[in-house]
């Protein structure tokens, strides 16, 4: 039997009316004439008397109020931030972090606050908020729908995340066609510098893989494993993680795990109880009590012990903590950042680290590039350090010779950006005549002009002993990845160790 015409009709007139809004917004010419008119849809298909639209910034660091269509009309454009952390939004910062639609039909007497709605003579009962992702699946914002009626809208929440993920993708092809007009047609393309820095330096294709990634955990409670060499930069990646992302209003606690025997270690992290060991006069918390709610940077952890490697796969499985000295566990909401220079598998073959605990931890690993892969953040880097090496001994600011330039450029860093500093503020207290000449700098001269009396065979095993040197540095002491990289049996790597005098520990 057919269905009457009116239970027909209203389901294909919804349909035809959300063809024409994504006709709409595919000819918006303009960012506003397009977020506008997808606060308009919203209203429109959701028969609500308000919509609004929020986008995050290129860091994810501000939420801003972009559009909000109200009882018919387009309110005019506000200057509406909020902080990454969204004290008191916590209906927003739920949908933001964990990229879920949230849909409340009745608001009244309801324990959430709603201060990021407008004030209306009737007050606002029912609410609809959903994430709004990009191409590349990252929540960048969020369309949000309310009505002082008690409603359920719930049914708009697949067709509304369609139209206001296409709005989403049309933005970013808006503004990429902007940025290509803002271009003169006599000059080459120029890479535009990259917007989601974190306080970072640097604007190297390396570096913006690693923004890229940043971005993907700010607003999101997994753990993170930072890898690379040793200098890389990995404590000041971390901080840039918690002070960008939405625990940033929480403690960021640092503890090395190489800097302390395995008891004190235990204790510093897991805290104690009065009477746990000699001289515990009184109950003490660690460093996971400290950074509750926030973040624990735990450097070098591949120095930490296996018995505690243990019970910090227990904090990371249950969040749960037990002191030292205490019979019960209690409850911690910490978020783990990890650090190490060593390449934790091969230490996990070697039976010194927790096979899963790697796994754990690795969860979402982030590999830091060295300097010397960063050529065109070298010159960058050293003229901060400088200025911030003159601004802290009080004196005008220094002069750079091109040779200097040069032959920074040139270097091969392998104490990376930990050494650039070192050597820039050292010539910093050198220059006398304002400005920093090659002869401030300690860098070690071309090999072939170090000693003119080395013969062929020396000048050899010199170049030899600095490629394999670096390919050890490059695969973090491996050895085994570094004889496959260069292409020869271990076996001669590590007899080829042994004839240059080439130590593990150099590596």
């Amino acid at each position: 039997m057919p269905l009457p015409f009116e239970q027909v009709s209203q389901p294909l007139r919804y349909a035809e009316e959300l063809l024409q809004r994504f006709e709409l917004l595919a000819r918006a010419t303009t960012s506003d004439n397009l977020l506008g008119d997808l606060a308009e849809a919203a209203a429109a298909l959701a028969s609500c008397e308000l919509s609004q639209v929020y986008l995050l910034d290129d860091t994810h660091t501000r939420l801003s109020l972009s559009a909000e269509w109200l009882h018919g009309c387009l309110q005019p454009k506000l200057m509406t931030s909020l902080p990454s952390d969204y004290d008191g939004e916590q209906l927003l910062q739920y949908c933001l972090c964990q990229n879920r639609v949230l849909s409340l039909s009745n608001l009244t007497g309801s324990q959430h606050a709603t201060p990021f709605l407008p004030p209306a003579a009737q007050a606002w009962s029912s609410l609809l908020c959903l994430p709004l992702l990009n191409a590349q699946a990252q929540v960048c914002g969020l369309l949000l729908t309310a009505s002082a009626q008690v409603r359920e809208f719930e049914c708009f929440a697949c067709t509304l995340g369609k139209l206001g993920n296409f709005a989403l993708n049309q933005l970013q092809l808006l503004r990429q066609l902007s940025a290509a007009s803002a271009v003169p047609a006599t000059h080459a393309p120029v890479i535009a510098p990259c917007a989601s820095g974190y306080g970072l330096i640097g604007d190297s294709v390396s570096m913006r893989g690693v923004y890229r990634l940043i971005s993907k955990v700010l607003h999101n409670p997994v753990n993170i494993l930072l890898t690379g060499e040793t200098g890389t930069g990995k404590e000041l990646v971390a901080r840039a993680i918690h002070d960008c992302g939405f625990r940033r209003s929480q403690s960021f606690v640092v503890q090395n795990c190489a800097s302390l025997p395995e008891n004190l270690l235990e204790s510093e992290l897991f805290g104690y109880r009065k009477g746990a060991f000699t001289g515990a006069d009184r109950d003490r918390k660690g460093l996971f009590d400290a950074a509750d709610g926030g973040t624990l940077f735990l450097d070098e952890i591949g120095d930490m012990p296996l018995s505690l490697q243990a019970k910090l796969l227990r904090v990371l499985q249950e969040g749960e903590v037990r002191p030292l000295g205490s019979t019960t566990t209690h409850k911690v909401d910490v978020r783990i950042i990890a650090a190490t220079h060593r390449h934790l598998r091969t230490l996990v073959e070697e039976g010194r680290f927790r096979e899963d605990l790697f796994y754990r931890l690795s969860h979402f690993p982030i590999e830091l590039p060295a300097l010397r892969q960063r050529d065109a953040d070298i010159l960058r880097l050293a003229r901060h350090f400088a200025e911030q090496a003159c601004n802290f001994l009080q004196r005008p600011p220094c002069r750079w010779a091109d040779a200097s330039l040069e032959r920074l450029a040139s270097y091969a860093f392998p104490g990376n950006v930990r050494e650039l500093k070192g050597l820039v503020e050292r010539a910093v207290l050198l220059c006398e005549g304002g400005e920093l000449l090659p002869e401030h700098f300690n860098l070690q001269p071309a090999q072939e002009a170090e000693d003119s009396s080395l013969n062929l065979r020396e000048r050899m095993d010199r170049v030899e002993r600095n490629l394999l040197l670096d390919c050890l540095r490059k695969n973090r002491g491996n050895q085994t990845q570094a004889a496959r990289e260069l292409g020869l049996p271990r076996r001669t790597l590590l007899y080829r160790m042994e004839r240059l005098s080439i130590s593990p520990a150099n590596a």
